[in-house]
């Protein structure tokens, strides 16, 4: 049963891969200066490199959760979202109003995938 992480900190890995499974850690904004259209471009970034690097993308997705601070944002975020998520390939989603463990992001999101 192996255990492959990628990007291992002390608290948290960014990635986890397993039996074919790649679990994300929460992914916020660098630039927790942005509106809620910026923060959201910023993290399915990160989302999309974080999956290239673990040898999968957008249309394996399995399971997104979303957590936004505010939702008077939800419109924003759904907007950048529409564009970004793969045609077709539209995963199960949860999105929930949560106060965030840093005020100023607006909005985290954490992704499971199958490897390509």
């Amino acid at each position: 049963m192996e255990i492959t992480r990628l990007h291992v900190g002390k608290r948290l890995s960014e990635v986890a891969i397993h039996n074919g499974t790649v679990y994300l850690a929460g992914q916020i904004a660098d630039d927790t200066g942005a509106d809620i259209v910026g923060q959201t471009r910023e993290v399915l970034g990160h989302v999309d490199r974080l999956l290239a690097e673990a040898g999968s993308d957008k249309s394996c997705i399995l399971m997104a959760q979303i957590f936004i601070a505010d939702m008077a944002d939800f419109e924003g975020m759904n907007t950048v979202w529409d564009e970004w998520v793969a045609a077709g390939h539209t995963p199960p989603r949860a999105t929930v109003e949560s106060k965030l463990a840093n005020p100023a992001c607006l909005v985290e999101i954490v992704v499971t995938a199958a490897l390509r």
